[in-house]
């Protein structure tokens, strides 16, 4: 009779198969998760939007300072290699501030041009601390070049005008 009443009982848990294959499918599914919302990769892309920005605001801030002033760029853009972003002695200064290097508070006097220099996302100056992070020639045609040394994900931004 004993046995009759442990055959009518029915098992209402989980086997330990069972929990190991929903266990197993969570993960995988949290590690495809992960690779495709890739968090570091965005944070990347997040920094090299923001780059492209402020290497196109200071483009634009310098040639706007040219055409109200006959043609003429700042005169503390000094003649490069064609290539900025190798020459650390080309870093723009941040905005009050004297790196010693590129000073470009005319475009930001009376906030005409630009409020302030834009600062790299990273937050340090290439050469020093008091360097925006970004790096301005122009070549011996007259052409500027802007470039953001610390873009991420091996991406080069330059901007040649």
């Amino acid at each position: 009779m004993k046995q009759e009443k442990n055959k009518n009982k029915t098992s209402r848990g989980f086997t330990l198969l069972e929990i190991m294959l929903v266990i197993s499918l969570i993960a995988i599914l949290a590690v495809i998760l992960i690779f495709t919302i890739n968090p570091a990769r965005r944070l990347s892309e997040a920094h090299n939007a923001q780059r492209k920005v402020d290497v196109n605001a200071i483009v634009n801030a310098v040639y706007q300072y040219a055409i109200d002033n006959n043609g003429n760029l700042p005169d503390s853009i000094s003649v490069g290699t064609d290539d900025a972003c190798t020459e650390p002695s080309h870093e723009i200064c941040r905005t009050g501030l004297s790196c010693g290097n590129v000073d470009l508070s005319v475009l930001t006097n009376d906030q005409r041009y630009l409020t302030s220099i834009p600062i790299d996302p990273s937050g340090n100056g290439f050469a020093s601390g008091d360097g925006a992070g970004y790096l301005i020639e122009k070549n011996s045609n007259g052409r500027v070049h802007v470039c953001a040394p610390r873009a991420e994900l091996g991406t080069s931004i330059t901007i040649t005008r």
